[in-house]
């Protein structure tokens, strides 16, 4: 019993709105079964049974890969699942990425025309191995899982499940017999990404009824998957579940940011008692939310009747960061949250809208962040083969990956080098040379492509660039439009590029690249001095990003390099400690400054609330990063662009500082065999804890200021050395020591970490530099005068006391001035 198996489907094309097919198909075993392996994918989501038993634990599988150039089979041993004698395969194919509506042009059908589905089962006997695979013995039908789609959303009835569909004995007559479809075996990849699985649940925090019957539940958290209902109810009644990450003013769903993706999910009930009744998730859909309206809901809705089912790809955590100050404990925490819900096969740029794809731009700016949070290199070793094999495919690395964009995409800065970054990445994070070796093909690919496009001066100065994307002072229809000039910003990232393969090529031992890559390095690197670099320092552009870029990248010689920290530092206080940068300069802004003698002003740009600025989210109650910095606008609406996305992990790449500066934790050799153990303390921080899991053991850093006294504590992996630059020690003292637990005490400096007693008699800037008090005081203004212009008023009166600004618009008014000094005085 073999047979050679095939890509099978149902007999026509898939058009919006079709049901799901079901497959199934009979065979036998006979005794002496020792070992039986289920290998299996589909072009669309695939769900398999056994003898209708659900194969595994993975959801969405297999996942979203350039199916034509790599499709995932996925591998279950499924020996318990079968018996001696008559058994059954199953499956149903959604339509996923590979049918389904891709992008914001919902062009349906980028890889196949309709759902199809692989399977092959080896059984091993003593004697020999037997193989079944999908053929033409198999049938396709129908069954509860009628629409459904990545972004429009899901509908079960589950009065049309046919019982016992996936067991033997079932009646297929009246199925169909399956199609052969024609799809190329050599793609197929044997596990080739970590599957996505259910990792936690969620319950309701809070549930509002309508007046009208609705309900809309807030799950306190925007993240990534679906909601399980348990319900009883009258057959044929139908529930609709409809997601959002933010309600509006008025308490309803805010639609704006799913742009035309529907996502909503229905449920038909097949009729049930409260003794008995149905629970239902869909598994052909995932959403981007933290709202759910839930429409035809039989009775109250009560919090033990739904949860929601955060999904993504199964990766260890690895890194942990909190500090004194809760907003930005809480904004790092938003960063992991927007990890985990963009980390869902592949790594996107947000999970809710109609778009949800690989945007090299984002993880390129955000990869020292992920590498630290999570054991990515599963996720990233697969999605860097999509790459190279796309990039191989169409000459140059697509702007998405997978390439699903309606558009060709060209060599652009942050965006196309992600396949130099990238590798290198996650070389010096895991220090193991092959991601190297496995990548250079495609890393020298790319910088010869762009070598190519260089002027006559080694100027990359033609061509479409993305710029410092979505920057702030970015108009809202050219997200590309900000004042840093984007031919600087693209020589600026082919220096780091040309200098990282130069370095690969000599750790791979290419020792015929290695001169060549070395001396366009030096090219570049000269011709971007020549452009754009005065001999003091300045440069052409007068921006956060143009010098954050110049100072990390090693651009400029230390005289330039100390008038351009003095420069950017004063370009940050004359924004009043606002951020002005997008995805190129964000990751590089606080480094920036802080290596170059300014540390306090970059604790007051990761401290500013006002907008733009990284904690003016957190005080408008956001847990996830946004796209933009204001995609909320201060009244609790929406900032209309089209393109605002609540879950965008791009801007918070801060989080990389955060480990290495302010909690001090820092690789100085691949593979954290050498540590930097440094934490700069500054913002009236008193303690600040990081810890990472590296490839030779945990690696942490706690340090608290406690009564006057400094208190560090150190982990340092056994295989490991680290130099220890203990923080605000009256010697300066370094100390190298080796694997184990290291403990210091020393006294700290007079006053450090002493708030200033603040009262409605300080003067409002230095209420606005304390960003916890100033979060407090602020709510109190907003719920008092909902319009008053806050942020604007306490800038232009900042050296005013804050009692000033209450009389500027409220006058005198007891109740608010009590409700002020409580805010004031309030440590909680």
């Amino acid at each position: 019993m073999t047979t050679a198996p095939a890509f099978v489907s149902g007999p026509r094309a898939a058009t919006e709105g079709d049901p799901a097919p079901y497959f199934r198909r009979d065979l036998d075993i006979t005794p002496g079964l020792r070992r039986a392996t289920l290998y299996v994918t589909g072009l669309g989501i695939v769900e398999a049974y056994v003898n209708g038993a659900r194969v595994g634990d993975e959801v969405l599988s297999p996942g979203w890969t350039s199916y034509e150039h790599r499709t995932d089979l996925r591998r279950h041993d499924v020996t318990g699942l079968l018996t001696e004698g008559r058994n059954t395969l199953g499956a149903i194919v959604g339509e996923g990425w590979a049918v389904g509506p891709l992008s914001w042009e919902l062009k349906r059908g980028r890889y196949a025309d309709r759902p199809a589905l692989y399977a092959r089962l080896e059984l091993e006997y003593a004697d020999r191995i037997e193989v079944v695979g999908t053929d033409e013995e198999f049938r396709v039908g129908e069954g509860a899982v009628r629409a459904n789609g990545i972004y429009h959303g899901e509908s079960y009835d589950a009065r049309l499940e046919p019982t016992g569909w996936p067991e033997p004995g079932f009646d297929d007559t009246a199925w169909a017999q399956v199609r052969t479809f024609d799809w190329d075996l050599g793609t197929l990849v044997p596990d080739a990404a970590p599957p996505i699985r259910r990792i936690e649940e969620l319950t309701p925090v809070e549930i509002h009824r309508r007046d009208d019957g609705r309900f809309v539940v807030d799950f306190g958290q925007v993240l990534t998957g679906w909601v399980r209902i348990t319900v009883s109810g009258e057959a044929g009644r139908t529930i609709t579940l409809r997601h959002a990450e933010l309600l509006t003013p008025g308490g309803e769903l805010e639609t704006e940011t799913l742009r035309k993706a529907a996502a909503t999910d229905r449920y038909t009930l097949r009729g049930s008692t409260a003794e008995a009744p149905e629970t239902w998730e869909p598994r052909f859909t995932f959403h981007g939310f933290r709202y759910v309206e839930v429409t035809d809901w039989p009775g109250e809705l009560l919090p033990n009747d739904l949860s929601a089912v955060v999904v993504h790809s199964d990766m260890a955590r690895t890194g942990w960061f909190s500090c004194s100050n809760q907003l930005v404990t809480r904004l790092h925490t938003n960063t992991v949250w927007s990890m985990r819900g963009n980390f869902v096969g592949v790594p996107t740029d947000c999970p809710q809208r109609d778009e949800r794809l690989g945007w090299t731009g984002d993880l390129n700016a955000f990869a020292p962040t992920a590498v630290f949070l999570y054991d990515v290199r599963g996720v990233l070793r697969s999605w860097l083969d999509d790459l190279a094999a796309e990039q191989s495919a169409t000459g140059t690395v697509p702007w998405t990956v997978p390439d699903a964009l309606p558009h060709p995409s060209s060599a652009a800065a942050l965006w196309s080098d992600v396949a130099v970054n990238l590798p290198w990445t996650l070389y010096q994070e895991y220090g193991d040379a092959e991601i190297l070796r496995r990548a250079y093909p495609s890393m020298v690919a790319l910088v010869d492509e762009i070598a190519g496009r260089l002027d006559e001066h080694g100027l990359w100065s033609e061509g479409f660039q993305f710029g410092d994307w979505l920057a702030p002072d970015a108009p809202a229809d050219n997200p590309a439009g900000g004042g840093t000039d984007r031919y600087l910003v693209a020589q600026a990232y082919l220096c780091r590029t040309a200098r990282q393969l130069a370095d690969t090529a000599r750790i791979l031992g290419e020792d015929a690249d290695a001169p060549r890559w070395a001396a366009l390095a030096e090219r570049v690197l000269a011709a971007f001095r020549t452009e754009y670099v005065t001999p003091a320092g300045r440069l052409a552009c007068e921006s956060q990003t143009a010098y954050a870029l110049a100072i990390t990248f090693g651009l400029l010689d230390e005289k330039q390099r100390a008038k351009a920290g003095a420069r950017l530092a004063a370009l940050v206080e004359e924004a009043g400690h606002t951020i002005a940068t997008g995805f190129a300069g964000t990751p590089l802004i606080t480094d920036a400054l802080s290596a170059t003698g300014h540390l306090d002003t970059a604790y007051k740009l990761l401290l500013q609330t006002r907008c733009p600025s990284f904690l003016y989210p957190v005080t408008q109650g956001a847990t996830t990063v946004w796209e933009r910095w204001d995609a909320v606008l201060p009244d609790g609406r929406v900032n209309a662009t089209g393109m605002t996305s609540l879950s965008h992990y791009a801007l918070g790449a801060v989080a990389d500082w955060l480990h290495r500066v302010v909690g001090g934790l820092q690789s100085t050799s691949p593979g954290w065999r050498t540590l930097r153990i440094a934490p700069r303390p500054g913002g009236l921080l008193t303690s600040a804890s990081v810890a990472h899991e590296t490839p030779l053991g945990r690696a942490a850093c706690d340090w608290h200021v406690v009564d006057g006294e400094m208190r560090i504590d150190v982990l340092v992996p056994d295989d490991a050395t680290a130099v220890v630059e203990l923080p605000l020690h009256p010697e300066g003292r370094t100390e190298e020591v080796g694997g184990g637990r290291h403990t210091w005490r020393y006294p700290a400096p007079a006053g450090y970490g002493e708030a200033v007693r603040l009262t409605l008699d300080s003067p409002v800037k230095a209420v606005m530099e304390d960003t916890e008090t100033w979060a407090r005081v602020r709510e109190v203004l907003v719920t008092a005068y909902p319009d008053m212009p806050i942020d604007a008023a306490g800038t232009h009166l900042d050296e005013a006391p804050l009692s000033v600004l209450v009389e500027h618009f409220a006058g005198s008014k007891n109740e608010l001035r009590d409700a002020l000094a409580a805010a004031l005085t309030d440590n909680s």
